[in-house]
């Protein structure tokens, strides 16, 4: 099966099919997905949702859980990495 190439922040990332959104954003070269109000950096903890500490962005549409969707071809995921 060919790779999903998905661009996360900006850089074009290619991924076994299968694999979450949270996971591209780890082998990427950050954990981070989000900020806390007082500005830390946040990473997903549960991995199933609950903690909602991986919402992203994934095409325009912002607070997704990235721990539970799966990476598709094209598509474009923002992380707090990147300040608007």
């Amino acid at each position: 099966m060919p790779d999903v190439v998905l661009n996360i922040n900006g850089h074009d990332i290619r991924v076994a099919p299968g694999v979450s959104v949270a996971a591209a954003i780890a082998m990427a070269g950050s954990a981070a997905t989000r900020r806390a109000v007082g500005g830390a950096a946040r990473a997903p903890l549960c991995g199933m949702g609950v903690c909602q500490e991986c919402r992203v962005t994934i095409d325009g549409r912002m607070h997704q859980l990235s721990c539970q969707t799966l990476c598709a071809d094209g598509m474009r995921v923002t992380t707090c990495e990147v300040r608007p």
